[in-house]
């Protein structure tokens, strides 16, 4: 089970809200000689939301969210995620990561380095949430067909700060701006996958490292 069947009185990592602005500030380049003269801050507001703090850390008046987007229709590239588009939030094995048109054209070398790697996430820095009657369904468009689709997805890389006065513990909050939480099992899966995103280690440091 995706989601919870009863949600909780108290904001918890991962739940999906509504109302919550997005900002993104947009500069040229760092301001290391003079105050920056030029820049852009980018203001959102996404149909719904994610909590990206853990459950024990949400209050003292901020929350950090990221915003609940559309999928990608490549997506629907790969049958094994179009079969289940959730398994992008779970390891899985080199040639399901891949299509299989591409699986077939990589070299021998190539298919013997990802082969020893093992199991691993495709895509690191999202997760997919499951289709839900209170998700309004969209349209993409894969190779001259139109796919109604209602499953979304949080991309790690867009999460932001925001400060709400009325956002004091994860019980005294705003609770009517909950849509929908995340069961146990999924949520456990999320925090595994935010933990492995932000626990990536570059090339360059596992050679230091051995």
């Amino acid at each position: 089970m995706f989601y919870a069947e009863k949600m909780s009185e108290a904001l918890r990592f991962g739940d999906v809200l509504r109302g919550y602005f997005s900002t993104t500030p947009v500069i040229e380049e760092p301001a290391l000689k003079e105050p920056i003269k030029r820049y852009n801050i980018d203001v959102d507001l996404p149909v719904f939301s994610v909590v990206m703090d853990p459950c024990c850390q949400i209050g003292h008046k901020t929350i950090s969210l990221t915003p609940l987007i559309q999928i990608r229709p490549s997506f629907f590239g790969n049958p094994y995620l179009a079969e289940d588009l959730t398994r992008i939030n779970r390891k899985m094995d080199p040639q399901q990561a891949v299509p299989p048109h591409a699986w077939a054209k990589m070299s021998s070398e190539e298919k013997r380095k990802r082969l020893e790697v093992g199991r691993e996430y495709a895509f690191v820095s999202l997760f997919v949430y499951e289709k839900h009657g209170l998700l309004p369904e969209y349209t993409i468009h894969r190779k001259g067909k139109d796919i109604e689709i209602n499953y979304y997805m949080i991309n790690f890389r867009d999460t932001h700060k925001l400060c709400c006065d009325k956002i004091i513990t994860p019980t005294e909050a705003p609770l009517e701006s909950k849509v929908l939480e995340l069961s146990l099992q999924t949520r456990s899966e999320l925090r595994e996958k935010v933990a492995s995103y932000y626990a990536s280690v570059p090339p360059e440091d596992k050679v230091l490292e051995d």
